[in-house]
């Protein structure tokens, strides 16, 4: 019997239903890609191989730099502010109204003068006062030398009768406390007197201190008081005055980064600008560099200070200054780039029958898809340090050459180098023009 849903030839049922599926055509082209992928890959290492056994390494372009001598100067650049040699806050140290105000902004005092006058009424009254009390005081002690001397006389009599029998033991006693009570009172009125002067000394003191007088010979940099004006000294002395000494010689404070700061040091030279008059340089001096740190954000400097000549009176006081310290210099250097120090070759320089491969170079077609990782160039690079060994780079019979050298002053963008064999002129690698 045949039945008409039955598979012809030798198809088994689970070949049938994967052909109505279309996995085989899946499968098929699956198999094709991955051929593919076999072929580019021959074709990338046979083609590889091919150029590696022709030329060997590909040409390296390098480019290079001379070698310089001449002066090098090594400097340190800060930031700072202008300001007097000394200023001085004026206040006042008593309470009271403001009366008179003698001077304004910019003028030129001398020491002793008087700024300001307050009143003085009040404190003349106190002064008045205390010379009364004073008065009474000393009127005092002439009463009280009088109780004494009767007191003593009293005394000395009531001894000699008591020597007679004419005077009992108690009135002997009597006389004796009486006299003792007198020379007390003495001491006492003695005391008050003292205590008077020295409150009329206060208040004749209080009383000068009305005026306002100018401890140094200057210039008034700011007032802040008017005449009318009420200040109020019971718990800070309030500022009315500030002065500033000769601005003909004035100091710049700049802060010194802590990378820096041990370049600086007393008795260098210094040049600096300010926004107000541009192009103009001025110079000075670093009389002082402090040991204290201050850290603003993290960020360490220290303080230095360096004395300015303001003989024309340009520069004022608060001005915002960029100053260039010359650390050191040398005569005569011979220089190369930063970069020549910092320089390594792709490949070494010796070996010359060992293949292209084993010399660590990136020869061939897979050496350039895939180029060696330069462990010396790998990360952050090492900063140059003055006296540290270094080396430098020169092409001899067509191919890079080290030369061992030492590193002498350094300028923010050349070296100076110490080494036999360098001179000026000589072309030193600085890096790979191209490769071809």
């Amino acid at each position: 019997m045949n039945d008409d849903t039955a598979p012809s030839g030798n198809a088994s049922p689970s070949a049938e239903m994967a052909e109505k599926l279309g996995l085989n055509k899946a499968q098929q082209s699956f198999v094709n890609r991955y051929k593919w992928y076999i072929a580019i890959v021959a074709l990338v290492v046979f083609g590889s191989i091919g150029l590696n056994s022709g030329s060997g390494a590909p040409d390296v372009s390098y480019r290079t730099a001379p070698v310089t001598q001449g002066d090098l100067t090594v400097t340190v650049t800060a930031t700072g502010t202008i300001q007097p040699l000394n200023q001085v806050d004026v206040g006042a140290e008593i309470s009271g109204l403001i009366e008179v105000v003698n001077v304004d902004f910019n003028d030129r005092v001398s020491l002793g003068q008087t700024l300001a006058v307050m009143d003085k009424d009040q404190l003349s009254a106190r002064v008045r006062q205390t010379e009364a009390q004073l008065i009474s005081a000393r009127a005092k002690v002439e009463e009280a030398k009088a109780s004494e001397f009767e007191a003593r006389n009293n005394l000395r009599r009531a001894e000699s009768l008591h020597k007679k029998g004419n005077v009992s033991e108690q009135s002997l006693d009597n006389a004796s406390a009486a006299h003792a009570r007198a020379i007390a009172v003495l001491a006492s009125v003695y005391a008050q007197v003292t205590v008077a002067e020295a409150n009329l000394a206060a208040d004749h003191t209080n009383l000068a201190k009305t005026d306002i007088t100018a401890p140094i010979d200057g210039i008034v940099l700011t007032r802040q008081v008017e005449p009318g004006q009420t200040v109020a000294a019971s718990l800070q002395t309030p500022v009315l005055f500030t002065l500033a000494e000769d601005l003909s010689a004035m100091k710049l404070v700049v802060d010194i980064d802590e990378a820096d700061i041990g370049q600086v040091k007393e008795g260098q030279v210094a040049t600096f600008s300010v926004d107000a008059y541009a192009g103009r340089v001025f110079p000075a001096t670093i009389t002082s560099v402090r040991f204290a740190p201050k850290n603003e954000g993290g960020v360490v400097t220290y303080e230095a200070l360096l004395s300015v000549n303001n003989s024309d009176l340009a520069l004022r006081p608060g001005m915002t200054a960029t100053a260039t310290i010359t650390t050191a210099t040398r005569n005569g250097a011979v220089m190369v780039p930063y970069a020549a120090l910092r320089f390594t070759p792709p490949m070494p320089a010796k070996d010359d029958d060992k293949p292209a491969a084993r010399r660590g170079g990136a020869p061939g077609l897979m050496g350039m898809m895939m180029p060696r990782f330069n462990r010396n160039r790998g990360g952050r690079q090492t900063p140059l340090q003055v006296g540290a060994p270094g080396r430098v780079w020169v092409m001899e019979e067509g191919r890079p050459r080290a030369i061992p050298v030492e590193v002498g002053l350094l300028d923010g963008e050349r070296a100076e180098v110490i080494a036999d064999g360098i001179a000026e002129g000589t072309q030193v690698i600085i890096g790979i023009q191209a490769a071809g």
